[in-house]
């Protein structure tokens, strides 16, 4: 039943997790610490839960954009294209936590069966969260809880899990079924095999012949494929998913300019500030300490 996407597996975006060995990643953001106030277009096999604390967003899944406001949020299922911005540049602030499959373990059992029947392509894209419904409200307090768990002075590993796997089990009971509901799962799968190379293969040297060559497709076919769904060209997406990964490591590590310049595709410090300061208004160095002061 879910092998139709199990085959993405290997090429969806990579997270810095918050603790090793523990694939969970919880983090407070701000849609302002984004190019032009939209996160790039991505999926992973995790679970992802978003929970609105100010302002609030647009959020885009498989093809549809919702808003969520002020003290509501957003369930996406695993491995569907997504990301959140805000069409008039606004800031948002919000917590995210994702949480990986293997978090349940890898091995084979009934646990494993039920993530992969309530979780898998034939399930709901996504469910929206409101604080006027019970077990929405339940679920974002769920977020909330696991979120001051995690950045709490004396984090407690066991307790993180539970709520995690708790909060997975309740998502899971309210998802509807849905059979064969993607559009053209032909023309999807190419998508999330072209996006997924990027994800794989960003840190290196990228020509449009080879994300065309990931998704199967000619080089004119994969431009109109990513303009259709995604809304860019394939260059420009490229570029965008550097320049997101390269704020997340300025944000989340110590890593010197030039270690985050190579890690992220580029040639070399001087043309990473260049394109950095061209899409983000403000060099790498003052990104670092404006959110760091956050």
């Amino acid at each position: 039943m879910y092998s139709k996407m199990e085959v993405f597996s290997d090429l969806s975006e990579r997270l810095n997790y918050n603790l090793s060995n523990f694939p969970l990643y919880v983090r407070k953001g701000e849609l302002r610490q984004f190019e032009k106030y939209a996160a790039a277009c991505h999926w992973h096999s995790d679970l992802e839960f978003i929970f609105v604390l100010e302002g609030s967003m647009d959020f885009f899944v498989n093809g549809t954009v919702n808003r969520i406001e002020k003290n509501n949020g957003i369930f996406v299922n695993s491995k569907r294209l997504h990301y959140g911005f805000s069409a008039d540049m606004a800031d948002c602030s919000y917590i995210v936590v994702v949480i990986h499959p293997s978090l349940i373990g890898k091995e084979a059992w009934v646990g494993k069966e039920y993530w992969e029947e309530k979780f898998g392509p034939n399930s709901e894209d996504f469910i929206l969260l409101t604080d006027k419904t019970l077990w929405h409200r339940e679920i974002l307090d769920t977020v909330y809880r696991i979120y001051d768990e995690m950045h709490g002075q004396q984090c407690n590993p066991l307790r993180l899990l539970s709520k995690a796997i708790a909060l997975c089990a309740d998502i899971g009971e309210q998802l509807k079924h849905h059979t064969g509901h993607f559009p053209n799962d032909r023309l999807w799968e190419a998508v999330w095999r072209m996006t997924g190379f990027i994800h794989e293969n960003y840190e290196n040297k990228i020509v449009l012949d080879e994300i065309a060559a990931a998704g199967s497709v000619c080089r004119s076919r994969c431009c109109e494929l990513f303009s259709t769904y995604i809304g860019q060209t394939p260059n420009a997406y490229l570029m965008e998913y550097r320049i997101q990964k390269s704020c997340e490591m300025l944000q989340e590590t110590d890593r010197t300019i030039s270690e985050i310049a190579i890690s992220c595709g580029f040639q070399s410090a001087s043309y990473f500030t260049f394109r950095f300061r061209k899409e983000m208004g403000l060099v790498p160095l003052e990104y670092r300490r404006r959110i760091a002061e956050l």
